[in-house]
Parts: C-alpha cells; structure tokens; sequence
C-alpha cells in the first residue's frame, strides 16, 4: 500500500511540472534556510533566509531574511508575527522592501491527513513605490503515511496572495507537492516542486519551481 501511495506522489510531482511545460514558464531553483529557537514549550523564535534563481536557474534574481516569534495558543493555533527584509533584482540592480506581519494558522486533522491553514497580513513598505498591504493564504495538508527510518512524508499545498488595495485582487499563486523528512532529531528538510503562477496583466504566466528547504532546531 505504501509503495502505492508514493508511486501517486511522484506522478503529482511530474503534473505539478508538466502543467507549465509548454508554455512560456521559467526553471527556477529556490533554496530557505531557518533556524529555529525554542524559547518555551509553546512559543520559538525563528530565522529564515531564502535564495532563489531563474532564467533556468542561471540567474540570482531574489533573496529575503526573516525573523518571526511564534506562539501555540491551544493544541490547534499558532500566531505569529516578524519582520522580513527583501532584495529583489530590477534589470541589473537589486531593491530592498520592507515587510512586517501578523499570522494565525489553525490546524486539524482528519483520518491521520494534517491541515494547517495559514493566514498571514503583510504591510509592505519600498523606496521606491507606494507601500501596501498583502494577505496570503495557505492551506497545506500532510500525508499519514511516513517512509524509511527518515520519516518520508508527502504533503501538497496551495499558496494564495492577494494584494489590498481599491480592488482587491489575486495576483499570484503557487501551488507544491513535495517530501519532508527528519534527517536527525534536530535536523528536517524538504524537497518540494511548485507551479507558481503571477498576474501579468489579463495573463497567468507560470514558472516551475524546484525547491529545497531545511529546518535546524534548537
């Protein structure tokens, strides 16, 4: 059965990169690194740095350093809030934005499958346009099934952003299918595929994401 069940995970993964094979879609590669400090049983500060590159990956094009402070309210939500520093590439110079925001993220179960629901509220503040607001919603869902003495576990989610301005709307979306593991007790990581999808006008162009993520615990 398990054989199965990963036998389905892998093809998810090859749809999730075949949905943009044929159209104009970027190759990126993005890598986060966190650190995560637990202060007491319920509340961790956490230190996150991400790199990513595209024009098939040949390119470094964007990277952001975070910290959070995260706190259990009851066995089934998180909140949350931090400050995010962003550099992003414009033609051959990069751009700092500034991002503070708030997070709640309840989280359920049902039949072993884990749901977790982040909502997170984002003021974003530039040097170089008007500051604005951004809500994000992401809802992720973990497999029951664990392989090897790693704790292999499938998960997929689905990442949607929404800028708040006079008109509401949708500007990207990104949706994975990737692995997590337990490498050791303090050490995790992930290996995900995602088809990332951001308003260019009328237009969805899409790009295909290959990440990788790993979580140091202390």
């Amino acid at each position: 059965m398990k054989k199965i069940v990963l036998l389905a995970v892998v093809a998810v993964f090859l749809s999730v990169l075949e949905a943009c094979a044929y159209s104009n879609g970027d190759f990126q590669v993005w890598n986060t690194d966190v650190e995560e400090l637990k202060i007491s049983d319920k509340a961790k500060l956490a230190f996150e740095e991400e790199f990513r590159w595209g024009k098939s990956a040949r390119q470094f094009y964007l990277s952001h350093y975070d910290v959070g402070y995260f706190f259990d309210l009851s066995k089934y939500l998180n909140v949350g809030g931090g400050y995010r520093r962003v550099y992003s590439r414009s033609k051959d110079k990069f751009r700092s934005e500034d991002e503070a925001y708030l997070t709640a993220t309840p989280s359920w179960e049902i039949v072993g499958f884990k749901f977790e629901d982040r909502s997170r509220l984002e003021y974003r503040y530039f040097d170089y346009q008007d500051d604005s607001w951004r809500y994000r919603n992401k809802l992720t869902v973990k497999a029951p099934w664990k392989f090897t003495k790693y704790a292999i576990q499938p998960y997929l989610s689905d990442e949607a952003l929404i800028k708040l301005d006079d008109s509401w709307h949708m500007n990207e979306n990104r949706f994975s299918a990737g692995l997590g593991a337990t490498l050791t007790k303090n050490l995790k990581a992930e290996l995900y595929f995602m088809l990332q999808n951001t308003k260019n006008k009328d237009k969805w162009p899409c790009a295909n994401v290959l990440g990788t993520k790993v979580k140091l615990v202390f």
